[in-house]
């Protein structure tokens, strides 16, 4: 097991507006961030280092990380769709009068408006979903809206995600500091999986002491893979303005 390294979590950011996309802090969240990421170089950042992000636009600022920090792609990340796929479960669970803890499901890609609900391998206790009454295309529907607005919904009624993020936030700490290897839906610099890279979102992610430890590509409906390729393909627009600014 490898010794102490350096962990840098990476908080800092202007806050979302109750009717802005995740996608629009880009042009006020850069340049702080950027500062930051200046600092951090400034530490003699040590080959071991650990930098996770959780700062909106969470994707962006990952890759802005990776591609700046002469550090393996595999210790920088991002919190990606944590929260996203925390609240899809709670959703869920909510609708079908279950307990949370009894739900598996991932939101992948985007932290953002181009997020993608992976139904094909969600499970309660174990089983397929498919099949349970109530669940159709209308179950489907209605769920993702509530997972996809709920983000500005809080920040309306008060101010900002808090106690969920922490939540969330932990989950990934705790996964690396006990070397755990969880599969979690993080956001880092892709090498692959779905035809993805260079850039950075949320795939199946196995999360350890190292930090990245592996990414997973599971079998997806086809167009949840083409949900994911719509993700990447909407960063890197963003992407590219950034790197002309």
């Amino acid at each position: 097991m490898p010794g102490t390294a350096t962990f840098f979590i990476i908080t800092a950011g202007l806050r979302r507006k109750p009717d802005e996309s995740r996608l629009d802090l880009i042009n006020r969240n850069v340049s702080l961030f950027s500062q930051i990421l200046v600092d951090i170089r400034q530490t003699d950042i040590k080959e071991e280092a650990i930098v996770f992000i959780v700062s909106n636009p969470v994707d962006v600022l990952t890759h802005l990380a990776a591609t700046s920090l002469s550090l393996p792609w595999k210790q920088v990340f991002g919190l990606g769709t944590m929260l996203d796929t925390a609240r899809f479960r709670s959703l869920i669970a909510e609708e079908l009068q279950l307990a949370p803890t009894q739900v598996k499901a991932l939101i992948l890609g985007e932290h953002g408006d181009s997020m993608v609900p992976i139904w094909s391998t969600a499970t309660v206790n174990g089983m397929p979903m498919v099949g349970l009454t109530g669940y159709d295309a209308n179950f489907q529907r209605k769920i993702f809206e509530k997972t996809q607005g709920s983000g500005a919904e809080v920040i309306r009624r008060k101010g900002g995600a808090g106690w969920a993020v922490g939540l969330t936030i932990a989950e990934v700490i705790h996964a690396i500091a006990l070397d755990r290897r969880q599969l979690l839906p993080v956001s880092s610099m892709q090498q692959g999986v779905y035809g993805l890279k260079n850039v950075c979102l949320s795939v199946p992610t196995i999360i350890g002491r190292i930090g990245v430890i592996d990414q997973v590509e599971l079998d997806l409906w086809p167009k949840e893979k083409q949900g994911i390729q719509n993700s990447s393909n909407a960063l890197k627009k963003v992407l590219a303005d950034v790197a002309v600014k």
